[in-house]
Formats: C-alpha cells, structure tokens, sequence
C-alpha cells in the first residue's frame, strides 16, 4: 500500500483496546494537559473574539465552547476552543512538528466526540490518531515548505485524520479527506507573526475548521488529491503508522507560558537565581546566548499578550521577579509592571554559531540536537554568574513529567478560573476517561 492508504487504514481499524498501555497513558496525559491550556486561555482576548466569531457564524446546540456559556456546531466549538488552548502558548509541543499539536487535536476531538455522543474511549483513541498523524504529516510538510509554516497548515491534515476516525469514514473517504485537507490548508507564514505578533498565531482555530469541514465533505462525495502522506520519497515516515507510536517519546509539556524557544533561557535564568539567590534589583545586565530564532523573537516591551508571548525579554524578566511565567504574568493587566518593563530594558540577545547548530540538529529529531541557551547575569556590585549551556524542557523523550506533574499544572493554570472543587472533579476524571459514556459529561463541568 501507498502512503495514503497505510495511513488511511490506521485511522480507520485503530481501537483503544488495542493500543500499547504506555500510547494510552500518554494520550490521558496529553488530554488534561491540553484541557488546562485551554481552560485558562479561555482568558485572553483572543477566546471571547473567537467564541462570539464561532456562535455567530455556526449557530447550534451541538457541543461546547469552554468557560464562555456558548454553544455552537463542533465545527464552531473546535474553533473557538483551539484559540483557547494555545491562546497562553502553555500548550504542548512535539517532535517533528515545530509547533503544536494538542491544541488542534484535543478541540476538535472535544467538539465532535460532543456532537456525536461519543464518550471517552473514542476521543482518546481519536486523540492518539491525531499525534500519530501529526507527527509524520508535519515532517514532510517541513521538508516539502520552504517558508516555515505555523501549525495550523499541517495541522489541517491532522485534524481531517481525527475528525475521519470519529465519524467513522471508509478508508476511500478518509483517503479523500486528508487530501481535502491538505489542499485547503491555510498558508501560514510563521516568522511574520513572529516579527508582527498578533491573534493569528500558529493558526490553530484555522486548522481544527479546515480538518473537520474536510471530513465532512468527504463523506458526501466530495473527492481530494493525494496527500503528502502519499509522496514516496517519504515512505519511510509513514510506513510504521500503527507499529511505532511516536507520541510515547514524542510530546513535549511545556512549564512556561511563552514560546518555546524562549525555555532554554529562561530554565538558565531561573537556575542562577534560585542558586545564587539574585534579586532582580540587584542585577545590572542580562546577556542571552541563543539560537537565532530565540534571538529574532527579540526584548520590545509588550502591549498585547501575543506580543508578550513572542518574547524573550518579558518572560524572562517577569520569571526572575515573580517566579513564574503563567497567566498571571502574561495577561495585559501586568504589562505596567515596573519591577518586570526595568528588568526587561537590560536584557541583551546574542546569536551564536554553536547554538545554532544544537537547534538545526534538534529540530531535525538528530539526538545530538539540544535546544540550549547560554545565560549571563550581571550584578550591579560586579559580580557575574554563567549559566553554561542549558538545554530546555523541550526535548524528546523528555524528563521529570508524569502524571502528578501535568495535573499540577492543571490546578495552577486553572487557578484563576475554577474553583477547587471543580478543579479536582475535573482532574479525576481523565484517570479513567476511557470509561466515561459520554464526553458530555466533561464539557457540562466547564460549560
């Protein structure tokens, strides 16, 4: 079989009870973690524009749209809750893919599984069916792309997959639906938002639409073109779909809510201080040593959270006063702040040669890779601390999170807008979300 078929089978024949218990562990984890960012972005202005966009425009009592009070067609709920889950860039990243998968997978899962009457057991399964798509989608659409690409483009193919395997397509419809897909795929210019950051973002409402209306046509009729899935040159990032789940070492949680090329520096900044106990009074100047990307994300002061995100020097000056990087610090109401927009004037960005090759080697999934910064701090009575090079969180496989971590994280990202006895209703839940009838039953908790 071709590329396209291998693939279209997968999604097709895949069942929960047949997954590897780690694929199933990953996946409980991936949702909870996705269901905090998306909780706690529900915060940001980009949320409240895209939830009253999605009741406007696709009217319906179908499925949820998270914390709002709204309810819309699945197509509109995923929509508007996938600009939530990445709306704090808090949400997962994952190898191969240079952005972000959960927050494309989970909303729209979420919305159909809804709509449908599924219950967990199928949203699971449609979840890893959309990392394991991902994954390999992403990969070649980087190879193929020669503008770096937001996640929303990719991400278009990966969410026709999980819509496919939801609604029950033949593999000829899910054939058709990933190549749909990939057709109407929005174009999204990456680094232009990074230079302009704004609500576009990686594009990740766009995505969740694309795939499900794509879904959707296919399974009247309407015909696609052979996907990238189908190109031969890349057989090999296909052909073990089903045999090796890359999402067991490939999914990456994310502490800090901000970009990822940023976590480096900050992880450097937040190991000096704790262990020299620095005070952000105290410190004259701070030199970045980063990889370009990092360094094009620059030090402005920020108006909007978008542009707080895309950032080196608000994140890293608002963790070395606060202690955290979250919504707190993200939102708008701190941007006046005048112990962080100090600190953040005396930052410095600098490129190096031996970072970017770390990064290129990374993101290519070489084990040798490492996405690292170097952190300087200079203290105004002349004394000045060197991190060395330190590697961030993001790595694959990556360390130190498991179960207790990722519903940690849940309870301080939803902690300004669930009380607690919510939070541990909804933080049980995914322990056994294999068994809940109906998925209803998690969106009426966060209606």
């Amino acid at each position: 079989m071709n590329g396209n078929d291998v693939v279209s089978s997968f999604i097709t024949h895949i069942a929960w009870e047949k997954l590897p218990p780690a694929v199933q562990r990953k996946v409980r984890m991936a949702l909870l973690d996705t269901l905090g960012a998306a909780v706690a972005g529900t915060l940001t202005p980009v949320s409240r524009i895209a939830a009253d966009y999605a009741v406007e425009t696709w009217p319906s009592d179908e499925a949820t749209i998270l914390r709002h009070g709204q309810r819309a067609l699945a197509v509109g709920a995923a929509f508007a809750n996938g600009y939530a889950a990445n709306g704090l860039d808090i949400d997962d990243c994952a190898l191969y893919t240079r952005g972000h998968p959960g927050a494309q997978i989970f909303p729209t899962a979420l919305g159909l599984a809804e709509s449908l009457g599924l219950g967990g057991a199928e949203m699971l399964t449609s979840m890893v069916v959309g990392y394991e798509v991902a994954h390999r989608v992403a990969r070649i659409w980087h190879a193929t792309h020669e503008v770096y690409q937001a996640c929303g483009s990719w991400g278009s193919v990966t969410c026709a997959a999980v819509a496919a395997h939801l609604m029950r397509l033949t593999p000829e419809q899910t054939w058709h639906a990933l190549g749909i897909a990939e057709y109407h795929a929005p174009n999204l210019p990456m680094m232009r938002d990074i230079d302009h950051p704004a609500m576009v973002k990686h594009g990740i409402g766009w995505g969740a639409m694309t795939g499900i209306t794509a879904a959707q046509l296919a399974a009247r009729g309407f015909t696609g073109i052979p996907s990238l899935l189908n190109f031969g040159e890349y057989r090999d990032c296909v052909s073990d779909i089903g045999q090796h789940y890359i999402m067991v070492d490939g999914i990456a949680w994310k502490k800090y809510a901000c970009c990822a090329w940023v976590h480096a520096a900050l992880k450097g900044a937040e190991g000096l201080a704790k262990a020299r106990s620095i005070r952000a009074e105290e410190i004259a100047h701070i030199r970045v040593e980063a990889p370009y990307d990092t360094v094009r994300l620059g030090t402005e002061l920020p108006i909007t959270t978008e542009e707080a995100q895309f950032s080196v020097a608000w994140p890293l000056a608002a963790l070395v006063v606060d202690g955290e990087v979250g919504p707190d610090q993200m939102l708008e109401h701190r941007f006046g702040d005048q112990r962080i927009r100090d600190l953040a004037e005396k930052i410095e960005l600098v490129e190096t040669d031996e970072l970017n090759e770390l990064y290129r080697l990374a993101a290519s999934g070489d084990p040798r890779g490492k996405y690292a910064s170097v952190m300087i701090i200079s203290l105004n009575d002349g004394k000045t601390f060197n991190s060395g090079i330190v590697t961030g969180d993001i790595n694959y496989p990556q360390q130190d999170w498991d179960e207790h971590r990722v519903e940690e994280k849940f309870r301080w990202l939803t902690r300004p807008v669930l009380d607690k006895a919510c939070v541990n209703e909804v933080v049980e839940m995914p322990r056994h979300f294999e068994e809940v009838p109906k998925v209803r039953e998690l969106t009426q908790m966060l209606a």
